[in-house]
């Protein structure tokens, strides 16, 4: 496949945007107009697409960035977001099911292609990636944002404070001396590699089994707030930690992964180049302040996630 980004041209259009919203059980469908701006409303004139995402709002954010810019690039797009879980979002883009979403580096690296080892350099990450999903699985990573959307543990400011607590080093060591400590995760997280298991076997914690709570990921940042949860799984830009005044534990051994999210096609997908190339100028702008402020919007603020998308797009010029 030629993989080389086309010019995008200042060209208005309107487009209709398929909207389901609710993952790829759903079958009810809403339209609305979205007029391109800077993208060029050719480049994917009459294709009909299906894009997904993952179960979290940054994912739902994603997913209705890649809807709208493909939308104004002249497709017909149904949005096929909110896939319960990685796996089964990959699985729907190898099945064929969807067309496109954003996925992470460090996801790929770890979970799907089963490596041990951290690479902490972004573009070698991405690279090795790259080449090796589309060598063992035929899948194209396209253009990798700049944001970082690691995983670590949480606490309330106060509880840092009042403990000690800067790193996760630090939560190792209260954890010995205080068993009864909460520990709150969501599910996938408590099973993952890149999880709890070998964030555990990294700082030598041994939580008791009793100590940990599985909640819905939305869930553990209030819960964290509130108390219920001395340490809480946090994304790293996630708005709500700066709303709630929370403060993420330094990953001071470097366990986590390297987290950039990028738009994943087929290689036989028909429409892959052009879907890559519509979407490459949008993932250059997202660093991790840009995520985390969007996200903010989203997860702290409640606004709908489609909203968001599009007035952070009109600001940027990509649609009108």
């Amino acid at each position: 496949m030629n993989h080389t980004t086309r010019g995008l041209t200042a060209l208005a259009v309107s487009v209709p945007l398929v909207l389901a919203g609710c993952g790829l059980s759903e079958e009810e469908d809403t339209t609305t107009d979205v007029q391109a701006g800077s993208v060029d409303p050719a480049a994917l004139e009459g294709a009909s697409l299906s894009v997904g995402s993952k179960d979290f709002d940054e994912q739902l954010l994603l997913g209705q960035l890649a809807i709208q810019m493909l939308s104004a690039a002249g497709a017909t797009v149904s949005d096929d977001t909110n896939i319960q879980g990685s796996t089964a979002a990959r699985n729907a883009l190898i099945r064929g099911e969807i067309d496109t979403y954003y996925d992470y580096t460090g996801t790929g690296w770890i979970v799907y292609l089963k490596h041990t080892e951290n690479i902490a350099d972004p573009e070698e990450l991405y690279q090795n990636v790259a080449q090796e999903d589309l060598k063992e699985n035929g899948l194209v990573w396209g253009q990798p944002a700049p944001f970082n959307n690691t995983y670590t543990m949480a606490v309330t400011e106060e509880f840092a404070e009042e403990n000690s607590v800067a790193t996760l080093s630090d939560m190792a060591t209260y954890i010995d001396e205080n068993p009864d400590s909460s520990v709150c995760v969501e599910s996938e997280f408590a099973a993952r590699p890149d999880g709890l298991p070998g964030m555990a076997k990294a700082y030598d914690m041994n939580i008791p089994e009793s100590s940990i709570q599985s909640l819905g990921v939305g869930v553990i940042y209030p819960q964290i707030d509130q108390g219920e949860c001395d340490f809480g799984e946090v994304f790293t830009t996630d708005g709500r930690i700066s709303a709630l005044g929370l403060l993420p534990l330094e990953d001071d051994k470097s366990f986590f992964p390297l987290y950039n999210g990028a738009p994943i096609v087929q290689e036989k997908n028909s429409e892959g180049d052009a879907i890559l190339e519509v979407l490459a100028p949008l993932s250059e702008t997202l660093t991790t302040e840009v995520m985390a402020e969007l996200n903010a919007k989203v997860s702290a603020e409640g606004l709908p996630v489609e909203d968001v998308a599009s007035d952070y797009l009109t600001a940027e010029g990509f649609i009108e």
